[in-house]
């Protein structure tokens, strides 16, 4: 079995960037957000999702596969800042070189990764190799879009057509797991101001493992799994929540045992 590491993060507006870029002087981090929020409908004449570079990463959480067992975690801890988590980030594929499995992570949070990382001054030399230093990587490689190192679900279930794209949440909700929990993306910088740090790394905690749930549906329609090791993967996460028995993990499996009778 090959390492997999599904991930998702969580980020809020940098506010420093917004002063820099947009010389937004004199204003709160409220203030300076929501002129920046302004500035972003203008130009694209309604959304204000701010571009890539100004998404300030606050967590990243992660599903670990190995032939150990299971991890489900976030990274750091409630007070790690930026770069300590994108660090940790690129280590892990340092050190376990996994398959990266991700929900929209080639079309946002790899390119939030790549410039935060720039930000920062992150080495990655394995994240970034593209055969240079080893051969396997110029044909399989976390970089190219059609390479399954780095497997982007949603991309990929769509048939690279943007518009045949869905949300993760209705995909998971369709096949019997729990879905969105909660909180949800747009609620992350109301949370964040309020230093629910915890509530923001235990929201990224359910998506990721709705991304590993789908995932694994995903291999056994592929082949990759058989109906039975499907099952085994399944009770295994199972188990791993129960153990834990942190209480939103608790509240995903009652909604997951719940949706999967529906």
């Amino acid at each position: 079995m090959s390492n997999i590491f599904v991930f998702d993060i969580e980020t809020v507006p940098d506010v420093d960037g917004g002063h820099r870029i947009y010389g937004l002087d004199g204003l709160d981090d409220k203030d300076t957000a929501n002129a920046m929020f302004n500035i972003r409908r203008q130009e694209t004449g309604g959304s204000d999702f701010l571009r890539h570079h100004l998404q300030r990463i606050v967590c990243i959480s992660a599903v670990l596969r190995t032939r150990e067992g299971l991890k489900v975690w976030s990274l750091g801890d409630e007070s790690s800042d930026e770069k300590d988590l994108i660090t940790r980030f690129f280590s892990g594929i340092e050190r376990y070189m996994p398959t990266l499995v991700s929900w929209n992570g080639g079309g946002f949070d790899l390119p939030v990764l790549h410039y935060r990382a720039l930000k920062h001054g992150v080495s990655a030399p394995r994240y970034w190799d593209l055969g240079e230093d080893d051969r396997d990587f110029k044909f399989n490689n976390y970089i190219s879009r059609y390479h399954l190192r780095h497997t982007d679900l949603m991309d990929i279930l769509a048939g690279y057509q943007p518009r045949a794209s869905q949300p993760l949440d209705q995909i998971a909700t369709l096949l019997g797991f729990p879905g969105k929990m909660g909180m949800s993306g747009a609620k992350v910088w109301d949370a964040f101001q309020d230093g629910d740090i915890a509530g923001i790394r235990n929201y990224c905690e359910t998506d990721v493992l709705n991304t590993w749930l789908v995932y694994l549906r995903f291999q056994l329609m592929r082949g990759q799994l058989d109906a039975c090791a499907y099952e085994e993967e399944l009770e295994l996460t199972k188990l791993l929540l129960r153990k834990e028995a942190k209480p939103h993990f608790t509240e995903f499996l009652e909604a997951w045992e719940k949706n999967s009778a529906a």
